[in-house]
């Protein structure tokens, strides 16, 4: 479904605010001169569309810009909203000087509070899920890339979770976790019947993710999904930011590899790539048991899909094993 016409700035508006959010906090001196609007091929959470417009040094440039527009999908608190994800591209991305797509500018009305976040466009990019052409080899050597790429981000940012700069992140603590797991044991109970172990893992208490909360924080992107990741021509760029926090790195590993058809030596092989730039770091995040330290953030992504507006959902590949030792 594509982002509705009338969730969109009209014409007049969407000129004054690029003026003011290009300038980049300086006076504008010309106005931007906008060629074309497009709309993505997905709506995803917020309204968004392409802009391709031509700046006053005469510059044309694509845009993809998101809009708040009076949406909310908070998600129990898991997600932020638009103005959140503009203060992750602020203090968190835009410092990182390979990172891509690059956090061109911001808007937010000063009456209604509706934010802008505009970022450049990536043509010619494709969701890595989407991959089809090749798609036997191609897929799996992203998703690897993409693992790796994931394992030396978390690594530089064990050391700026403590930085005042990212105090306005969520965090993952030990509530968290039990709130999804409450919702996850009440939606699931017509489950009960064909996998009699989610009552003993309910039995357990919090002692089934007492490891995540033991791993070294890192800032986490929250849904790293294989589709918030696109390539183009072999560069990955990483979108939708709008639920990073600080938590155990493995619940973003889990998300990728996450999907019946990535699963065995796919998953395996991210795993492996994702360790290697933590391998250095003195405290490993993988311990000896890691096929069942790997299940952890699976089951935590499970709970998440146990949502009012949602049918359970239950990842089959979940090994008991995790309640075991009662």
């Amino acid at each position: 479904m594509k982002t509705p016409a009338s969730l969109l700035p009209d014409l007049r508006t969407l000129r004054s605010r690029l003026k003011l959010a290009l300038a980049n906090g300086e006076a504008p001196a010309r106005a931007v001169k906008v060629l074309a609007r497009e709309l993505p091929r997905f709506m995803s959470t917020f309204p968004n569309e392409i802009v391709t417009c031509q700046l006053p040094n005469g510059r044309r440039r694509r845009l993809f810009i998101k809009y708040a527009g009076n949406q909310t999908h908070a998600c129990f608190g898991h997600r932020g909203d638009v103005a959140y994800e503009v203060q992750v591209y602020q203090r968190l991305l835009r410092p990182m000087p390979d990172f891509r797509p690059r956090f061109l500018g911001t808007h937010t009305d000063p009456q209604t509070g509706d934010t802008w976040l505009i970022l450049e466009y990536v043509e010619g990019s494709m969701r890595v899920s989407d991959l089809s052409f090749r798609r036997s080899t191609r897929q799996p050597r992203a998703l690897a890339e993409t693992a790796c790429w994931l394992g030396r981000f978390h690594a530089r940012q064990e050391a700026r979770v403590t930085e005042p700069a990212l105090s306005f992140l969520k965090r993952y603590e030990a509530e968290y976790y039990r709130a999804w797991a409450r919702r996850m044991f009440e939606f699931s109970r017509p489950l009960r019947k064909d996998f009699p172990w989610l009552a003993r893992l309910q039995r357990s208490g919090d002692r089934w993710f007492a490891p995540l909360l033991d791993s070294p924080p890192t800032v986490v992107h929250g849904e790293f999904y294989a589709k918030t990741v696109l390539v183009r021509r072999g560069r990955l760029f990483m979108v939708d930011w709008e639920s990073a926090a600080i938590g155990a790195g493995e619940i973003d590993l889990a998300a990728l590899t996450e999907g019946k058809h990535w699963r065995g030596h796919i998953a395996h092989k991210c795993e492996q790539q994702y360790q290697r730039p933590l391998a250095r770091r003195p405290t490993s995040r993988f311990p000896a048991d890691t096929r069942r330290r790997s299940d952890l953030p699976s089951l935590s992504l499970a709970g998440r899909a146990a949502r009012l507006d949602h049918t359970p959902k239950i990842s089959l590949a979940l090994r008991p094993s995790l309640c075991d030792g009662e």
